[in-house]
């Protein structure tokens, strides 16, 4: 019997990789309009194209997964993670004129890793003979989370301790994450995962109304999730007042912190996933409603980092959802996941950036921002949190119908067994 503890292992340190990608952007969001002018709608936009690429690679294995070679693919992605942090450090080497160039061309370059880690390292743990399925996948997205916390701290106090002028030498040094993952793959033997034989039979999958309701619920799950996670520290920079240093450790890590403690906890003892997540929606509609509208930085903090607990579950409890209700179609329904997740998490921190923008270049905003006894970065920075509330309230309505239908499948199954 295969001993799968080394494959185990470098899927965790490829979750970290993940952690490292979708968080060093936002970490420099403000060192890069400090040192480039760099606006706040291309940042934003810099992120949206750190989901593309991903969101086009879960399209492709929706359908094609069976063109791949899994196995490799799977071992060459930390490759791929580690060109795309030397192009992203070396861009105002290679791109003097464009920095911006330089960081769009290294973030597509490891986003796409990021999107075969996200399509194929979740199914490579659920191929993987568990007691548990379900917790150890949890317990896969509570590694992604505690590398967020990680990456935060590390890349806070580099900055801190070498300036911000030295950015570079952090995304040189987050290379080494997928270095650590590369040699963990190196001489395994993955366990085999299914995929659909053509696209005829992926196409049978999307007729299926339960799949769409899953495709929604983690769009809205990761849209949710994202939009606190990319916008925190800025938030509450800008909006709270507060010095950088604390506006990523506690923002963006304690967000990640209680990300991880949510993951970490179903991990040991979760339990009625369908629960948690209508749970989880409405507790990040109140942070999020708190977030916008307090002047009191102590509770401004506090609903951000609480944002990460009540979200902790929405995008990993939602593909717990879906492979329970298509327990046979292996690869694809973590590609479609993979894609809804991906479609919320870029759109979400995107309209944010765009209102912040819009009520920025508005002159009407500095009468409104006044008579509220806020600067107009802060009214813009709290309308977007307000924005941002949409994703957890729609979530709601979402996950109770979830709620409904596992009851009625229950129901069902009842029946049959008394006829």
């Amino acid at each position: 019997m295969n001993n799968f503890s080394r494959v185990k292992s470098a899927c965790y340190t490829t979750n970290v990789t993940m952690s490292a990608v979708c968080n060093l952007s936002p970490i420099l969001f403000l060192t890069f309009r400090s040192l480039y002018g760099i606006s706040y709608s291309l940042l934003g936009l810099l992120v949206l194209l750190n989901f593309v690429p991903q969101l086009l690679i879960d399209l492709t294995f929706s359908f094609f997964s069976h063109k791949f070679d899994i196995n490799k693919t799977v071992k060459a992605t930390p490759i791929i993670a580690i060109i795309g942090f030397v192009v992203y450090a070396f861009a105002p080497i290679l791109f003097p004129d464009n920095v911006y160039l330089g960081l769009v061309i290294g973030t597509i370059i490891f986003a796409t890793s990021s999107g075969l880690a996200e399509v194929l390292i979740s199914p490579t743990i659920a191929a993987i003979p568990s007691d548990n399925p379900d917790r150890e996948m949890s317990k896969l997205h509570s590694i992604y989370a505690w590398g967020v916390v990680g990456v935060i701290i590390y890349s806070t106090l580099f900055l801190f301790i070498f300036g911000q002028k030295n950015w570079q030498w952090l995304a040189l040094s987050l290379a080494l994450i997928p270095l650590l993952a590369f040699i963990l793959f190196s001489k395994t033997e993955l366990p085999k995962m299914e995929t659909p034989e053509k696209v005829s039979g992926a196409l049978a999958f999307m007729k299926n109304k339960m799949l769409w309701l899953c495709f929604l619920a983690i769009f809205l799950g990761g849209a949710s999730e994202c939009t606190m996670n990319q916008w925190a520290s800025s938030y509450i920079e800008q909006a709270l007042g507060l010095p950088k240093i604390w506006g990523d450790i506690f923002g963006v890590a304690l967000f990640g912190l209680t990300l991880g403690v949510g993951r970490t906890l179903y991990s040991k003892y979760g339990k009625n996933i369908e629960k948690i997540l209508f749970l989880g929606a409405i507790g990040a509609t109140v942070c999020y409603l708190t977030a916008s509208i307090t002047n009191f930085a102590i509770l401004g903090l506090i609903a951000c980092a609480l944002t990460g607990f009540c979200v902790s579950m929405l995008w990993p409890g939602s593909l717990i959802v879906a492979s329970e209700k298509f327990p046979t179609s292996g690869v694809f329904i973590y590609a479609v996941m993979a894609a809804g997740g991906d479609l919320g998490a870029s759109i979400g921190p995107q309209i944010i950036g765009i209102i912040t923008d819009s009520i920025i270049a508005n002159p009407s905003s500095i009468n409104l921002a006044s008579s509220l006894n806020l600067s107009v970065e802060q009214l813009a920075m709290k309308s977007g949190m307000l924005i941002g509330m949409i994703f957890p309230m729609l979530a709601i309505f979402i996950y109770f119908l979830l709620i409904k239908s596992k009851r009625k499948s229950k129901t069902n199954l009842l029946n049959k067994l008394e006829n």
